[in-house]
């Protein structure tokens, strides 16, 4: 018997059955809701000591993503979650990050970004069991990293290689402005934009948009 718990909460009966299928082969034991608010009561009632994350979409009708994230919270429901969208927003990936998320996944995902995304947030659980202490809110996928993290000096370092106008263009990139907006206010050409902005990417080692703001808004290479 699996001690590996997953539960889905997505509004797209089409998504949900194909994500029940795939995770029930992979071993995990699945329950999927439609209904936010079911979903919510039926968190409330997991049993603690039972390994379980939660895969979550962003947007649904009534309850959001991120509301049904932070009535767990309130409940001291404590569980990782994952959460899901089939745009590439950014500021709905910082929201996500800074509420404690382990991942934000873009629609569709690979089978190995899922894979991924569920080692992390099954990890996260282990070393909170190990430390009996409770996992508190993050913006990387477990911890914030400190001064002296690996990572973290990774990160320092992939920001130096950017020129000022790299840095300037990845300011707005994280405020979710687009390359239009961007050229407006730097009073360069869209063109221009795109270049730095792939240049800057490349720089960081940015896989996506996500990928990028994961890093900017934990400081650490992920």
């Amino acid at each position: 018997m699996t001690h590996r718990h997953v539960y889905v909460v997505d509004d797209n009966p089409a998504f949900r059955a194909s994500a029940h299928f795939w995770l029930s082969g992979a071993g995990y034991a699945v329950r999927d809701f439609g209904d936010p608010e079911r979903a919510l009561a039926a968190l409330c009632r997991h049993p603690p000591e039972v390994t379980a994350c939660l895969l979550l979409d962003v947007h649904m009708p009534g309850l959001s993503g991120a509301d049904l994230h932070a009535r767990l919270q309130e409940q001291g429901v404590d569980i990782p979650v994952i959460y899901m969208s089939g745009q590439a927003e950014v500021a709905q990936a910082v929201l996500a990050l800074q509420r404690g998320a382990v991942s934000y996944l873009e629609k569709p995902f690979a089978e190995q970004a899922l894979e991924e995304a569920l080692d992390r947030a099954f990890g996260a659980v282990a070393v909170a069991a190990v430390s009996a202490v409770p996992r508190p809110p993050s913006t990387c996928d477990a911890a914030p990293c400190g001064p002296s993290d690996p990572h973290r000096q990774a990160w320092l370092q992939r920001l130096a290689r950017l020129t000022p106008r790299e840095r300037e263009v990845h300011h707005w990139v994280i405020q979710d402005r687009l390359n239009k907006s961007i050229s407006d206010l730097l009073g360069i050409s869209i063109k221009t934009v795109e270049l730095h902005r792939a240049n800057l990417m490349r720089k960081l080692g940015a896989r996506s948009l996500t990928h990028l703001v994961k890093m900017t808004v934990s400081g650490c290479v992920s």
